[in-house]
């Protein structure tokens, strides 16, 4: 097989995976906050960032960096397996000690227990990490498609009814949610361990892992601070707002999150292992890094733009009147998701080039400039807050994009350049969409219909009629590689 062809089915398999088993999530999630009030979901909310702190020390950048190596060998894999799993004892250790100390800083008694029993997680999760890392590096994303889909079928249908169950039963309806991750997690690890070829052998070699750290441990440091500075928003509004904000705002994050972290997460686990396998042939990587870089952002935008345009009608349609509070938080963070897939591209570049040190200074640098939008947040509110996240973005996307341009000749203006035609299409389609929205007086489901299908055929419309290449590209490889028809 061919690296396009590999990349073609490595993309279109990453895509079925991330949006079966996020559908499948978003649906448990939707079902969920109408059983729910916003302020459960805050609890979890202000539990979010120590969870995600603790898995990036799990990894510590060696998931990169086995992906990077050209030749891993099994005393490579074994060595980083234990590493996960003594790493993750220690970390679930320390959140069970300070389980008290952190219910005592957000003054919610329930936390304490809630974070012994999360915690958890953590141990499942490192149990498969490089079961993930060897299907990711051989761009099998079939496999990883079918243990995503089951994981969250089988974690959505227990958290569904124990939130039922909670009618009844108090504790249920109060541990739904957690039920909801730790068997997701759980779920995942067990499936990755029956369907995986690969198992341990009983080596910690001291030789490879102080070569696999010597690169991950400048992503380790990376990831840690990208890590905080995503998840501190909740620990903000947790702290010196409520929980039943949190609730507003978490809710929001995650409607967001459904396009711009999914696309995310499928470029960056596909144009990693394929780009690193091309990263000696500067002409071959620009061009390929190019083309990625204008079908996803088209496609982002679209999303995006239009998921702010129809956020109203979305929230009411779908999970209730209860949740109105979290419509200008789901349109403001609109615009901060959709350079997320952008980021993540020119992130990759740095990876893919072996520039960790330049990634980890980069990431510094971002993050002190983020500083004043938080601290402004606390005094001014969460709009403002996100406000600021929106400046620093575009700053970030600007030296991601200067420097990886810089190292294989695709400057910041190029990338801009390419990727404003579709931005301006995505703008001018929301636009119409939203004025719909205020002018047309519908219930909201069909409104939401209306909205929907009017944006899509502007947008299928436009780019037929004036042969947008991007499009062009997507819609062939999208007929060739599902049914067989070249156009």
């Amino acid at each position: 097989m061919s690296l396009k062809q590999k990349t073609i089915s490595g993309l279109l398999w990453s895509f079925i995976d991330s949006f079966a088993s996020q559908g499948v999530q978003f649906i448990v999630g939707v079902i969920l906050a109408r059983l729910l009030s916003p302020r459960e979901f805050g609890l979890i909310g202000m539990l979010t960032i120590f969870i995600a702190v603790s898995q990036s020390f799990i990894d510590s950048g060696f998931t990169s960096a086995l992906i990077r190596r050209k030749n891993c060998t099994q005393d490579d894999y074994a060595t980083v397996f234990y590493f996960n799993i003594i790493v993750s004892l220690v970390l679930y250790l320390l959140l069970f000690l300070l389980s008290g100390a952190i219910s005592s800083f957000f003054n919610e008694p329930q936390l304490k227990s809630l974070i012994q029993v999360l915690g958890i997680g953590l141990i499942f999760n490192s149990l498969a990490i490089i079961q993930r890392t060897i299907l990711t590096k051989e761009l099998n994303f079939k496999l990883q498609m079918r243990v995503s889909v089951f994981s969250s079928l089988g974690s959505g249908i227990l958290a569904v009814f124990m939130a039922f169950l909670g009618e009844n039963i108090s504790w249920a309806i109060g541990n739904s949610l957690v039920a909801l991750t730790l068997s997701r997690f759980g779920f995942t690890s067990f499936f990755l361990w029956v369907w995986s070829k690969w198992k341990p052998i009983w080596v910690f070699s001291r030789k490879s892992f102080n070569e696999l750290f010597s690169f991950g441990s400048k992503l380790l440091v990376s990831g840690l601070i990208d890590t905080i500075y995503r998840n501190v928003y909740n620990l903000i509004i947790g702290k010196y707002f409520s929980a039943v904000e949190l609730g507003f705002y978490s809710q929001a994050d995650q409607f967001q999150s459904l396009p711009s972290q999914n696309l995310n997460g499928i470029i960056t686990r596909v144009s990693y292992p394929v780009l690193s396998s091309i990263q000696n042939d500067n002409s071959q990587l620009r061009s390929a890094y190019k083309k990625l870089i204008k079908s996803t952002m088209l496609i982002t935008f679209v999303l995006m733009l239009g998921l702010c345009a129809v956020a109203k009608p979305l929230i009411l349609t779908l999970i209730g009147e209860k949740w109105l509070p979290a419509v200008i938080y789901l349109q403001l963070l609109c615009f901060v998701g959709m350079f997320y897939p952008l980021h993540a591209l020119n992130l990759n570049m740095l990876q893919v080039q072996g520039r960790s040190d330049l990634f980890l200074r980069l990431e510094i640098i971002k993050k002190i400039i983020a500083i004043p939008a938080i601290v402004i947040g606390i005094f001014f509110g969460i709009k403002i807050m996100i406000l600021g996240m929106l400046v620093n973005t575009l700053i970030a996307y600007y030296l991601n994009s200067f420097w990886s341009g810089k190292l294989i000749g695709y400057s910041f203006s190029e990338q801009v350049k390419d990727i404003l035609p579709g931005f301006l299409l995505a703008l001018t389609v929301s636009a119409i969409v939203f004025f719909i929205g205020i002018v047309v007086i519908l219930s909201p489901a069909f409104l939401l219909i209306l909205q929907i299908t009017t944006g899509a055929v502007l947008t299928i419309g436009t780019c037929e009629l004036f042969k947008i290449q991007d499009y062009l590209f997507m819609k062939e490889t999208l007929f060739e590689k599902l049914i067989g028809i070249k156009l």
